[in-house]
């Protein structure tokens, strides 16, 4: 099931899923604030830790200039859980096990992966402005320096 790519300018789906603690998260309980949510392929794999990483180590900055993050994973709740204990993660991980919020927002499909066309999770990122518009939708980021360089697209170097 191939989804359509979201462009910027258009409204962020809604939706509602549970954090790590089993809590719900809705993006509408961040209505009037920036958002930042990105979605990885799972927890405790190497290039997740590190871009999980580099939002942690950037989220004074980033809370800052005003933007909150959210990740966005298929793992359960317990995964999330020691994912967020092992690498201090302080920002909401929520998870999507039936991949209905990847699927809305094309983070699940095809890609490729060591030459191959493979289906699963594309490691995306969005921003949601304030009134819930996508302001960027960045798809097949890297893991390693995606932060900095989403830092200079929000024009905060």
């Amino acid at each position: 099931m191939a989804s359509t790519r979201l462009d910027a300018g258009t409204p962020a789906p809604a939706f509602t899923l549970p954090d790590k603690d089993g809590t719900p998260v809705s993006l509408g309980d961040y209505a009037g604030q920036k958002v930042v949510l990105y979605f990885y392929p799972a927890a405790s794999t190497p290039g997740c830790t590190t871009q999980a990483c580099d939002f942690r180590d950037n989220l004074a900055s980033l809370a800052g200039a005003g933007y909150q993050v959210l990740g966005i994973s298929k793992d359960s709740g317990d995964a999330l859980q020691t994912f967020a204990e092992e690498q201090n993660l302080t920002f909401p991980l929520l998870s999507d096990p039936e991949l209905e919020v990847h699927h809305a927002y094309a983070a699940y499909g095809e890609k490729s992966m060591y030459g191959k066309t493979v289906t699963g999770v594309i490691r995306s990122t969005f921003v949601v402005d304030e009134h819930g518009t996508l302001e960027h939708a960045l798809y097949n980021v890297k893991a390693t320096g995606h932060v900095a360089s989403l830092r200079k697209k929000l024009g905060l170097d």
